[in-house]
């Protein structure tokens, strides 16, 4: 199925958005056609006409979006970051099964969902993740550095673009004590090969496991918002 499907992500930010007058703060739950509704947080601080920051994260595997919202919490409302988290189609990420597909089209409605009803600041437009939705993140994100300037990768296993566009700055983070995606044959192989490719990329290493501590958490909305 996932060769008869976009592996581009065709949706783009707008500075007039056509469904402005129906943009609200708060949470919200839509369908993707995923099987399960993504979910969108707005934060009360948000202001129409006001360019918004915004995160997309991805969640581990055998996550769910609840997960994806809150991995840069309690950081991202703060900051006034508008944070959307899609599901997955299958337990994890289409790319980590084989090839891109039935995701990247959620992924796009979510995107599009967005972008007709709030007025989302270009530059400060990230795609990131934990576990396996890093690899994910970092994957598609590479296919769509010319939209994502930002890529948030959290204990990531690999990168694995098809068609790398752009040139985002990414931020890759992984606790020193992982015992599901050890950072000696994961964060410490992906950051070398993105550089020698040219990548901007900031790498912090922390004492801890599979995790993302607040202060990573914070340091990830800082790379989005700044």
């Amino acid at each position: 199925m996932s060769l008869t499907l976009p592996s581009r992500l065709l949706s783009r930010p707008v500075p007039t958005p056509p469904l402005a007058h129906h943009a609200r703060p708060g949470l919200h739950e839509l369908d993707v056609g995923a099987g399960r509704p993504a979910l969108v947080h707005v934060p009360a601080a948000w202001m129409p006409g006001r360019p918004a920051a915004c995160a997309v994260m991805l969640h581990g595997s055998s996550g769910n979006p609840r997960q994806g919202l809150t991995l840069l919490e309690p950081h991202a409302a703060a900051a006034g970051l508008i944070v959307a988290a899609p599901p997955s189609s299958d337990y994890t990420w289409d790319r980590i099964l084989g090839s891109f597909g039935p995701d990247v089209a959620a992924i796009d409605r979510l995107l599009g969902w967005i972008f007709e009803r709030y007025e989302v600041a270009p530059q400060r437009l990230a795609l990131g993740g934990f576990s396996d939705g890093a690899s994910y993140a970092l994957s598609l994100g590479l296919d769509h550095g010319e939209l994502f300037p930002r890529l948030i990768a959290l204990a990531p296993g690999f990168a694995a673009p098809v068609g790398p566009r752009g040139r985002p700055r990414i931020f890759i983070a992984h606790g020193k004590a992982d015992r599901v995606l050890p950072v000696a044959r994961c964060s410490r192989r992906v950051v070398p090969m993105l550089q020698g490719a040219g990548y901007e990329v900031r790498y912090l290493e922390f004492d801890g496991g599979h995790e993302v501590p607040p202060e990573v958490a914070r340091e990830a909305v800082a790379e989005v918002t700044a």
